[in-house]
């Protein structure tokens, strides 16, 4: 038998550009400065170097609790380089629940950038982390009481480190599952599944080239900005804007402005408040297309968002556990509300409640997917892992449709339908409709009781900027546009939908809200 082909993403990542003469060419946007491939290599060899020093050894795992900011790559590639596995983890989660995924993942180092600091006592004590931590930052940082932490600004060894003798299919990396249903999960990488986004989804959907600029609205800490950031410019020598503050709608156009990127990714909620927002339509005028991914995106946002900035947007579904998107319109191929069709490199079925596959078209059921990029299970897990693998195929929990033309439409999520008056409704279909009123900016639909204890349609609806939601005008605009039993009993008028890291809608959080006398709603019935 022969032995499997050596393969580490980091070489593949930097290495190779490095070697090919393409050092010089840029391959961050950071703020005010811009970071060369051979600086990204040079950074890479620090950390590798560092994490050596500090006894972090092959397959052990290095928990990041780190910002969009350029220690992320160096960290991040630096761990792959030695065979090592970083374990990104969200930066808008608090300190206890870091802790818990420092538990889990039995992690041997973290690496914290420095408004992060504070986390460490709760990290190393609940999460048992076993040596020293790492603390990122330009300047020193005032000691932790009963750990030892090493100032990455303290640490200048950049010298060569060579990668660690793995293969496409060793661990490479983790991604934790953003929580919507439960326990966060880490879904298992291997450091081929980088590639294998690259050569599906980046070369067949992106069509990425080496001059574009990526700029994600996502962050790095999960895996849709991973790919975005990281992966898709790195692949092919491109470069990316890096920004380790939170999103909003003008700092955004403030830097797409500025640094000019060519392909742009957000979830669709963003793009709603973008659409939505008073920022200038040519600070986006680079953009060659604008990719969603998170929550379905809506025929009426696509709507407003194309006629603000002209862009082409490319709605698709990845997902934690396949690295990327799947399953996407394609350019020159958009079908609004719909997410298009299989990404080339991956099958997409749809099983009925039996498991066996539906062809009819317009039929609904559970969602699978098949690719080389498909996680090979959660770590300790193995309930779980029965549940959701079956040999290289992945349920991904969303319930879907395909039409007549081989699109594939969102239906909800198995947990997410509702059965109002013994008729099966899609939250979608419902959140459609209601974004349709110029009032609404975002719309969630969910699963009530009414007074007799059935299942009914609610809606929680955040209004555009500057509008009030009349909810007598909403209540007929509903009725005129949808059956009787798929319209919503209640309509709730909040500030802000709450959503996990990744933009998708924490749908279990809104049904907990539909409790007697909450003062925090404006409602009506509908």
């Amino acid at each position: 038998m022969s032995s499997p082909e050596p393969f580490n993403a980091a070489q593949w990542l930097v290495d190779r550009h490095v070697a090919a003469g393409d050092g010089g060419r840029v391959a961050f946007h950071y703020l005010d400065q811009t970071i060369s491939y051979a600086e990204l290599q040079r950074q890479t060899f620090r950390a590798a170097r560092l994490l050596a020093e500090l006894g972090v050894g092959r397959g052990e795992r290095v928990l990041m609790v780190v910002r969009d900011e350029p220690e992320f790559p160096a960290f991040f590639l630096g761990a792959l380089r030695v065979g090592a596995v970083p374990v990104p983890v969200s930066t808008m989660l608090r300190p206890g629940d870091v802790a818990a995924l420092a538990a889990d993942s039995q992690a041997a180092a973290a690496v914290v950038s420095e408004p992060f600091i504070d986390y460490l006592p709760r990290i190393t004590t609940d999460g048992r982390v076993g040596v020293s931590a790492i603390v990122l930052g330009a300047g020193s940082h005032p000691p932790v009481t009963g750990i030892e932490t090493t100032a990455w600004v303290s640490w200048t060894d950049d010298r060569p480190v060579a990668t660690a003798a793995t293969a496409a299919d060793s661990t490479g990396f983790w991604l934790y599952t953003s929580g919507t249903t439960g326990r966060p999960k880490g879904a298992v990488h291997r450091h081929g599944d980088i590639r294998a986004v690259a050569a599906t989804y980046g070369r067949s959907i992106l069509g990425i080239g080496r001059d574009d600029i990526c700029y994600s609205v996502a962050k790095l800490f999960f895996a849709f900005g991973l790919g975005n950031t990281l992966f898709f410019p790195l692949a092919v020598g491109a470069s990316a804007v890096l920004d380790p503050e939170s999103p909003t709608p003008g700092r955004v156009a403030s830097l797409a402005a500025g640094d000019r990127p060519t392909l742009f990714f957000a979830p669709p909620g963003f793009c709603a408040a973008l659409a939505d927002s008073e920022v200038p339509a040519d600070s986006f005028a680079s953009i060659r297309a604008t990719v969603t991914a998170g929550e379905t995106l809506p025929a009426e946002v696509y709507r407003r968002f194309r006629a603000r900035f002209g862009s082409e947007m490319l709605d698709g579904i990845g997902s934690t556990e396949a690295l990327h998107i799947f399953c996407s319109n394609h350019p020159g191929d958009v079908q609004p509300g719909s997410t298009g069709r299989p990404v080339d490199g991956y099958e997409l079925r749809i099983l009925d409640d039996e498991g066996a596959e539906i062809h009819e078209p317009d039929k609904a059921g559970a969602l699978w997917v098949k690719g080389e990029s498909v996680s090979t299970g959660y770590w300790e897990r193995p309930d779980v892992n029965a549940a959701t693998f079956d040999d290289g195929w992945c349920r991904t929990g969303d319930v879907y449709r395909r039409d007549a033309n081989g699109y594939f439409y969102f239906v909800g999520r198995n947990s997410d339908m509702i059965k109002a008056g013994g008729i099966w409704v899609s939250p979608a279909e419902v959140e459609s409709v209601l974004l349709e009123h110029p009032s609404v900016l975002e719309a969630a639909v969910v699963g009530g009781r009414n007074q007799d204890g059935l299942e009914t349609t609610v809606a929680f609806v955040v209004p555009a900027s500057g509008q009030t939601v009349e909810l007598e005008v909403l209540t007929e605009h509903c009725r005129q546009r949808m059956a009787s039993f798929k319209r919503p009993r209640q309509i709730h008028v909040i500030d802000a939908l709450p959503k996990t890291a990744t933009g998708k809608i924490q749908r279990f959080e809104l049904r907990a809200r539909l409790e007697p006398n909450r003062a925090d709603v404006q409602t009506a019935g509908a």
